[in-house]
């Protein structure tokens, strides 16, 4: 097993493991010892690893069941599952578990940090997205009408437990938008990551591609862990993408958009002279390497609607993630007014 540690506000261990569900019971009883559980998961991963995490963790265990999708991020999910806490008389001694991808972390984190205040919870991700990405550092939240994740809170889980074999039951779309999230720490950190990444055939070293991305998100929340700072480079596509995803109802997944927002980042940043040439080439190439998406479908206006409610904004002013070259970004503010023709450039050829 493999142990990074997370020195953040709170500090804490993520454990990756092929199996490592199977003891998920004595690993988390070793750090909140006897207290009680309630797992949070949805319709999709309930079925295939809710009955086998509970037996780890006795009979006095509580869930929350939701549908499955970006569509239950909303505040009447977060609050049924808040209803549902106060229902079994959870208390302060008490732990709450999220089971699943990134919308499963989001709320379940969303809850623990608002309900009586604050109570401990741990992160069980079983999509590779949120593997490498929601589970660890921190941020929490909920979806609003006008935009994603513009209500949250950071609470810092008490563990990460990650077990690469839940990987195995994702739908392929699924799991490669895991892919495109690992792609952009290569794009901003690591061009070796980038280099193994874009041959499109790296599943027998899936443990250790978990582990170089867990160790590089550790990394950043050690430096920011409120997203001050160095942790906003992580943003990179994200304005663009979370545009997209919008525009689409959310039928893309996130880290489709993201991919998408990544390819249109570097397509600005080669327009604007940031990029050395061939930036957005290499990055299309490994997109379609991984079966990843390449197209956005909307227009220039659309996606400027979209992205001027986005949580990053300041004022009047939006920070862009722009790329120089495979394993350097840079942020790059620009007024309100500027993005519908920065947004020209992004989708004219994306």
């Amino acid at each position: 097993m493999k142990a990074i540690r997370v020195d953040a506000s709170r500090a804490y261990d993520v454990c990756i493991e092929r199996g490592i569900l199977q003891k998920a019971g004595t690993l988390m009883r070793a750090v909140k010892g006897n207290t009680r559980f309630m797992v949070v998961t949805d319709s999709n991963v309930s079925p295939l690893y809710l009955d086998a995490l509970v037996d780890t963790l006795g009979d006095n265990t509580a869930s929350f069941v939701f549908p499955a999708g970006e569509q239950s991020k909303t505040l009447s999910t977060f609050g049924n599952i808040l209803e549902h806490m106060a229902g079994v008389a959870f208390t302060r001694a008490d732990t709450v578990v999220a089971l699943g991808g990134g919308v499963v972390g989001d709320m379940a984190g969303f809850a623990a940090a608002c309900y009586l205040r604050g109570v401990d919870f741990i992160q069980i991700p079983t999509t590779f997205l949120s593997a490498i990405d929601s589970s660890v550092g921190g941020k929490t939240g909920v979806d609003l009408s006008a935009g994603k994740n513009l209500a949250g809170a950071f609470l810092q889980p008490s563990l990460v437990l990650i077990d690469p074999d839940t990987f195995q039951t994702l739908p392929t779309p699924v799991f490669n938008e895991g892919t495109a999230e690992a792609l952009k720490y290569g794009v901003l950190y690591d061009p070796a990551l980038f280099t193994q990444l874009a041959g499109g055939d790296f599943n027998e070293n899936i443990e250790s591609i978990v582990q170089r991305c867990v160790e590089l998100k550790a990394a950043v929340v050690h430096e920011d862990e409120f997203d001050r700072g160095e942790r906003r480079m992580l943003n990179l596509g994200h304005t663009f993408g979370h545009a997209v995803e919008a525009r689409s109802g959310f039928s893309l997944y996130h880290g489709e958009g993201v991919g998408i927002g990544m390819l249109m980042a570097a397509r600005v940043s080669e327009r604007l002279g940031i990029a050395v040439p061939g930036v957005a080439q290499s990055i299309r190439e490994a997109l379609l390497q991984n079966h990843l998406p390449t197209r956005c479908a909307y227009d220039a206006r659309a996606l400027c609607s979209a992205a001027c409610v986005d949580k990053k904004r300041m004022g009047d002013t939006l920070t862009l993630i722009l790329i120089e070259h495979i394993g350097k970004c840079v942020p790059y503010p620009i007024p309100i007014s500027d993005l519908l023709s920065i947004m020209k450039v992004a989708a004219e050829d994306a």
